[in-house]
């Protein structure tokens, strides 16, 4: 198979409708071509989402194969384990997503997750806020002196007001 004939999304969740990759692949495909996807979660990983993607599909006279089975639409039985599946990818997806809400607790819990971490200690905050008071340096100064970017001395400012 040519490789511009593969199209891949990379970084991106399937629960996002927006992928270039599908997007483009989904242009591509012409009435009587295959779209061939290797499992039915890198497609999407909803109901509603898989079933207009599919009726598109059937609609433009496309058919889907999923892993090694065609899947054709205009049969009983094919809807069925195409919906089947797709409610198993839908049933997935929301079970990883309730897994990482509680691992991210359990670690809240157990002081392991504590966001981003200040830039500066607070007595470099504190040492900021004099040096741009004084009036004697630029924030560009500042936050050259400090290692740090413009907006990070105006919310260090803005915060000790």
């Amino acid at each position: 198979m040519p490789d511009d004939l593969v199209y891949v999304d990379h970084g991106l969740t399937g629960r996002n409708r927006e992928r270039p990759g599908l997007q483009q692949a989904l242009a591509a495909c012409r009435a009587g071509d295959t779209l061939v996807v290797t499992k039915l979660d890198r497609l999407a990983r909803s109901l509603p989402d898989a079933s207009d993607i599919v009726e598109d599909l059937t609609k433009r006279h496309i058919k889907l194969r999923l892993g090694g089975n065609v899947h054709d639409p205009t049969d009983p039985v094919g809807r069925l384990l195409f919906n089947v599946l797709a409610m198993v990818a839908e049933f997935e997806s929301d079970l990883i997503r309730a897994r990482t809400r509680e691992g991210m607790q359990m670690a809240k819990a157990k002081g392991r997750l504590r966001g981003k971490q200040p830039k500066l200690s607070p007595a470099q905050e504190k040492h900021l806020v004099a040096l741009h008071h004084s009036g004697k340096h630029t924030s560009a100064e500042i936050a050259e002196l400090f290692g740090v970017v413009g907006s990070t001395v105006y919310r260090i400012v803005q915060r000790s007001m």
